[in-house]
């Protein structure tokens, strides 16, 4: 809006000088076709937000409510919102100063802005529409999600253990800090800030909520082990940030949280689309098989003389795989599509990563085979949802020559 009250007074000052004539205006049309545009371009931005809103709610309800704040971030959208908006605040301007003379400039300048608003604003229904293809948010998601896993998980598989916390600091807890306010959710915390802390004051510093944790109000915060001096509250309350919702800025399960939830809400009776679910499914393997070649052993920041000086929680292996697995098969067992591709996706994890990640993938494959025998209670459908299939149905993985089920009667149980 700024922008646009300065270039309209630069534009004015330009036609004075240069005096060009381009479309030869009287100025009654000049201020008709000004003027109609300043009007549709305020129309295209409540038409911008309508058709946004529409959209957003109706995907947000097939898919998840988990997705709404993305397409609100896009540059796109807020570069195009921008055009409208000053498009429309320049036509204004232009013509609230078409009194005596046609300012050819002005008017021609009104009218070029007009016509990228109309481009600009069929780019946005088809850029708008595309984005919220199930496809394209799941592939959104599990791409923030590589790369918050990268950032969390910078090391590669060691085949380390993680010790466990109590034998990290044997000094006894000497400063407890609850949080004080209104209550919310652990969204980042500076690590760099309270590695300095634990540095200045010869301690180690215990953050007790995971990030993605709910605090509330009196809830643990830190609990403080040693030191020489007290840290005072409000400089370990500015190392944390809480807000009302998860996000993925520190939190690589979010994003198996949110793929999960458009999965399952694909399964729903409501919805019944386990296509879009095997789509989820696919970018969970990608993502569990970025964290299961990655160490997740961190937790534990050490200062530059090796000792131990900040403690925080995160998932281990197992809880990813939970939490990745474990909804989808409780939802989509009774669906031959989805039992195949989690057949498919687990057998496929086993072989490529390493033998310790196994077990967990194992006891879900055990799983997920009891729930089919539960699921599929004759021979023949059994046999089909048993087979690891990369697509759900039409692409197999593990099933040997044409072997098929050869049952002379396929219907008999027993």
């Amino acid at each position: 809006m700024v922008a646009a009250l300065i270039v309209a007074r630069l534009t004015r000052y330009l036609n004075s000088v240069t005096e060009y004539h381009f479309f030869g205006f009287g100025m009654q049309g000049a201020r008709a076709a000004v003027s109609m545009i300043a009007a549709s371009t305020l129309t295209f931005v409540v038409f911008f937000f309508s058709v946004l809103l529409l959209t957003v709610q109706v995907a947000s309800a097939s898919l998840s409510p988990r997705i709404i704040a993305r397409p609100f971030q896009s540059h796109a959208l807020k570069a195009s919102l921008a055009l409208f908006v000053f498009t429309f605040i320049y036509g204004v301007a232009v013509l609230g100063r078409l009194e005596d003379q046609v300012l050819e400039l002005p008017v021609f300048i009104t009218v070029v802005l007009s016509v990228a608003s109309v481009g600009t604003f069929l780019f946005v229904v088809e850029f708008v529409s595309k984005e919220l293809r199930p496809v394209t948010v799941v592939a959104g998601v599990a791409s923030d999600g590589l790369h918050i896993i990268r950032t969390v998980y910078p090391l590669p598989w060691t085949g380390a253990t993680r010790p466990p916390e109590a034998a990290l600091s044997k000094e006894s807890v000497c400063q407890s800090f609850r949080h004080e306010g209104n209550a919310g959710v652990v969204i980042a915390f500076h690590l760099e800030k309270l590695l300095a802390m634990a540095v200045k004051h010869d301690c180690v510093i215990e953050l007790v909520p995971q990030v993605g944790d709910y605090v509330p109000s009196g809830g643990h915060l830190f609990q403080i082990r040693g030191g020489r001096s007290l840290i005072r509250a409000k400089e370990l309350r500015n190392a944390i940030m809480l807000g009302r919702e998860r996000t993925m800025e520190q939190d690589p399960a979010f994003a198996f949280r949110i793929i999960v939830d458009i999965a399952e809400k694909a399964l729903s009776a409501a919805i019944n689309d386990p296509t879009t679910a095997v789509l989820a499914i696919d970018q969970i393997q990608c993502l569990l098989q970025e964290v299961g070649e990655r160490d997740l052993s961190t937790g534990v920041v050490k200062d530059e003389h090796g000792r131990v000086r900040l403690i925080y929680r995160t998932p281990n292996w197992q809880d990813f795989v939970l939490l990745a697995v474990s909804e989808v098969r409780q939802c989509g067992a009774n669906s031959v599509q989805i039992t195949r591709r989690l057949h498919g996706m687990l057998e496929s994890l086993i072989t490529v990563l390493p033998p310790a990640r196994a077990p967990a993938l194992q006891q879900q494959l055990d799983l997920l085979r009891a729930a089919v025998e539960r699921s599929f209670l004759d021979p023949p459908d059994r046999f089909q949802a048993e087979i690891a299939d990369s697509q759900g149905l039409g692409g197999t993985l593990h099933l040997d020559g044409d072997a098929e089920w050869t049952n002379p009667d396929p219907f008999e149980t027993g």
